[in-house]
């Protein structure tokens, strides 16, 4: 097992380019087993979770073949439409394949997935979704286990308890695409990374409408074609380096993101006082003052990322005055508090939000980290930190972030990975 190790207190300065975004390449690539054609996808992170969903596909019986940022998947030879524990066990963006492989076998097992521990994040309304559609569903030690003759379209509101469902709306999205009728999906996701399914999905001949908004609308057609497709830019590692040239008091241009999913993240930032000015290839971000404290609250999307809730609190973590950060998606996503306030921090919990007084610096210190997004957040801080900080437990860091130490080294971090041998 690796572990991150970072000497703090070096301005970060100079270009980084963002990668594809994971949270939507992990269902695009689960689509491309709707069609018995081959798909080429490109701008693909080279992350853990892909990795998986590639050793996920060829378990099914798909050829695929993987170079650099580009995966081509050639999914004529699936025959057997069974998602074993020991593979989705990992990463919880597998229960993307429930849909597929129902649309286009008429039946699916799919072991309950894994991912990061930050709370309760039930299938109930994937469940739901697939049940609405005419399939029976049933569970059984652990797995699910989907049968239909003949998917049905229907109308289906896809409301939980803390919002709309990302993963639930993809499912729901891509088993309608060849479902008899006309499928509706109300409170359905409007990330960006639904948006970009949905393109995907109609290059491959599907009639989707509503792509963004609350509503989205698809006609069911008798069958789907393979096609090229390149995936969007990853707003979270966007955003995570422009929090990280904040909190070093750098100058770093991002370049490869799209401003215009970035719009909450992007008004916070300015309304601290960070200066971000936007370019053709993307924005220069520098800080040259002392920042001002604000509050943030994480919502579906076009709200703040909870994603993004971690990186920001270990920026107001220095930042003089009081903050208060509410999580709305994932209320116990709270597991990189204690260990930020192990390096110094002054953070209180209360329920669903986190009341973080601002101290002048953070000390160095052995952290842990406990999920993707915390681990990126015990990272910021330890740049800024003065002496050495060795966060352990990496790998979660792998699932989301491509060459994230390298990036950072080459804008100036002195930050280095090593073996935890302890």
């Amino acid at each position: 097992m690796d572990k991150i190790v970072i000497e703090g207190g070096k301005r970060l300065e100079g270009v980084v380019e963002v990668s594809g975004a994971k949270n939507a390449s992990l269902p695009i690539l689960a689509a491309t087993c709707l069609t018995k054609e081959k798909s080429v996808i490109k701008n693909v992170p080279q992350v853990a979770d892909v990795f998986t969903m590639v050793k996920i596909l060829k378990s099914l019986g798909a050829r695929v073949t993987h170079e650099g940022g580009t995966i081509s998947v050639d999914p004529s030879g699936l025959r057997n439409p069974v998602l074993a524990y020991k593979l989705v066990s990992t990463m919880r963006g597998s229960i993307c394949f429930l849909g597929p492989l129902l649309a286009r076998f008429g039946e699916a097992l799919v072991s309950f997935p894994g991912g990061c521990v930050i709370g309760p994040r039930p299938i109930d309304l994937h469940l739901k979704g697939i049940r609405a559609l005419g399939a029976e569903v049933t569970l059984d030690h652990g797995n699910v286990i989907a049968k239909v003759k003949q998917l049905k379209g229907a109308r289906i509101y896809l409301g939980g308890a803390f919002g709309s469902s990302v993963l639930g709306t993809a499912n729901i999205m891509m088993a309608a695409t060849l479902a008899k009728g006309r499928t509706v999906i109300d409170n359905a996701a409007c990330e960006p990374e639904v948006v970009d399914l949905g393109l995907f999905l109609k290059k491959m001949g599907a009639r989707i409408e509503g792509l963004g908004s609350p509503s989205i609308e698809i006609e069911g057609v008798k069958k789907l074609t393979g096609t090229t497709y390149s995936i969007i830019p990853d707003r979270i590692e966007a955003g995570t380096y422009i929090i990280a040239a904040a909190i070093t008091k750098g100058d770093l241009t991002i370049r490869n993101l799209s401003l215009s999913t970035m719009g909450a993240v992007l008004d916070k930032l300015r309304e601290a006082g960070v200066i971000i000015t936007e370019k053709k290839t993307g924005v220069r971000v520098r800080r040259e003052r002392i920042l001002k404290p604000v509050s943030v609250t994480t919502l579906p999307y076009p709200g703040f990322p909870t994603d993004l809730q971690a990186q920001m609190m270990a920026l107001m973590c220095v930042v003089p005055g009081i903050s208060v950060i509410t999580e709305k998606i994932y209320p116990e996503r709270f597991m990189h508090v204690s260990e930020l306030n192990r390096m110094g921090a002054g953070i209180m919990l209360e329920g669903n939000s986190a009341i973080v007084s601002g101290k002048k610096k953070l000390s160095g210190a052995p952290v842990m980290a406990s999920d993707l997004r915390a681990s990126a957040g015990l990272v910021l801080a330890g740049l800024v930190a003065e002496g050495v900080t060795e966060v352990s437990r990496v790998y979660h860091l792998d699932r989301g972030y491509e060459n994230l130490v390298a990036k950072l080294q080459s804008v100036g971090a002195n930050i280095r990975r090593e073996k935890d041998i302890r």
